[in-house]
């Protein structure tokens, strides 16, 4: 018999035991009998040794368990990924539905992001396996049939903070009715809403020229939006992260930048950066730095808010929390860095007297690669203060229910 492997006995055992262990106890009786009573004949055994290939088959057969988490996306942060990588564990694929922007734009009010634009953000994350675009915002039963029988979803997940239609049904009623709903842990201190009350701040600020040092835009909100607070823990980061360092002789790669209001023009140049080596080392700007650079309305996220967005992205294998401005020789040498790289697409600095460029140009090492897309932080938040009466309505409006989910807010268990 040509068997994989010699664990089929030990499969055989787990799956089949008392079919098994008949089996092995006919054949020791038997073998008994053969050898005292010499010549007689044995009757074959009931089961053919190639019967048992159904241990393995049993085995190779293992159903894979696909989920479904769907979702606008808009202005991706750290906490979607967190979302995606719980629904992730519950199963073995991760299946993403992404909503059309006509759907956004008639139960939320205009997206911010294209779909173009988020769909390179979703696929772009290391625990997404495939996604669905022109998810319907609400699943309904024809959907949900689709759902289990043409992308065979097993389970269909959402956060444990309530998402309502504009008639105050619950989205999900239907799936947690089929007995196909399970439920992840929503991530705290931070939201699509608190994101743009975070923008809509820091544009007033600009536009009054207020720079005074001690007014933080991360710590100013939209009037009656929920001041939120990250609290990072070392946990988070781990779940995060590769945990694994570069090879043996690896090419190591290393780009840096503030990476605020990660966006698909991040995750575009990570993956060039990445096709140039082995090992892709992403060094992320302090507040205090981006600050000094680019004014002092931003940055819109906090230095480690802004790490777990690139950490989170399916090119990048390790990131520097607080990298220096400027590359020195010594940081060169300490990560073995093999090419260093910009795009040419960046935000504009205040102070550029410096080249923070200057030593890898000088080691020949620097390389410039053109951007594949044009969008930056500050267009970004520019689309929001276009459409500034549109968003301050949305986020008025979203304020009042985050404002209850907090007020009723109960412990739930997860990660």
């Amino acid at each position: 018999m040509d068997y994989e492997s010699n664990s089929w006995i030990r499969d055989g055992v787990y799956y089949y035991p008392h079919l098994f262990g008949g089996l092995m106890l006919t054949a020791a009786l038997l073998g008994l009998s053969t050898s005292y009573f010499g010549g007689i004949g044995v009757p074959s055994l009931p089961y053919p040794w190639s019967y048992l290939e159904i241990f393995h088959k049993k085995k190779r057969g293992k159903k894979r368990i696909r989920v479904y988490m769907d979702g606008c996306f808009d202005l991706m942060h750290y906490g979607h990924a967190n979302a995606l990588r719980q629904a992730k564990a519950l199963g073995d694929e991760l299946i993403v539905g992404l909503v059309g922007d006509e759907e956004i734009m008639a139960n939320k009010g205009p997206p911010v992001l294209s779909m173009e634009e988020r769909l390179t953000l979703v696929s772009g994350l290391k625990w997404v396996d495939d996604v669905i675009t022109d998810a319907p915002y609400a699943i309904t039963e024809e959907f949900m049939n689709r759902l289990f029988h043409e992308y065979k979803i097993d389970y269909i997940i959402h956060g444990d903070d309530p998402c309502l239609l504009p008639d105050g049904t619950d989205a999900y009623a239907l799936a947690k009715k089929a007995g196909r709903y399970k439920q992840i842990k929503r991530t705290e201190g931070v939201s699509s809403t608190d994101i743009v009350g975070r923008i809509l701040s820091s544009q007033k600020q600009k536009a009054m020229k207020d720079l005074c040092t001690d007014a933080r835009p991360q710590e100013s909100h939209s009037e009656g939006a929920h001041i939120a607070h990250f609290l990072p823990t070392s946990r988070r980061i781990v779940q995060f992260s590769n945990g694994m360092g570069p090879g043996p002789n690896a090419r190591i790669v290393y780009i840096d930048g503030a990476f605020d209001l990660f966006h698909a023009g991040h995750v575009e140049i990570l993956k060039r950066a990445r096709e140039l080596g082995d090992f892709l080392l992403v060094g992320i700007h302090s507040d205090e730095t981006v600050s000094e650079h680019q004014g002092s309305h931003y940055p819109i996220m906090h230095l480690h808010e802004r790490s777990l967005s690139v950490l989170a992205c399916r090119y990048v294998d390790e990131v520097i929390i607080g990298s220096p401005w400027e590359i020195t020789k010594d940081m060169v040498t300490t990560f073995d860095i093999s090419v260093v790289v910009r795009g040419t697409v960046a935000e504009k600095t205040l102070n550029s007297e410096r080249d923070p460029y200057a030593v890898p140009r000088s080691m020949g090492i620097f390389r410039l690669l053109e951007s594949p897309k044009d969008i930056t932080t500050t267009s970004v938040a520019q689309r929001i203060m276009a459409n500034h009466e549109a968003y301050v309505k949305r986020n008025a409006k979203k304020a009042a229910s985050e404002k209850k989910y907090y007020e009723e807010k109960k412990y739930v268990s997860g990660d």
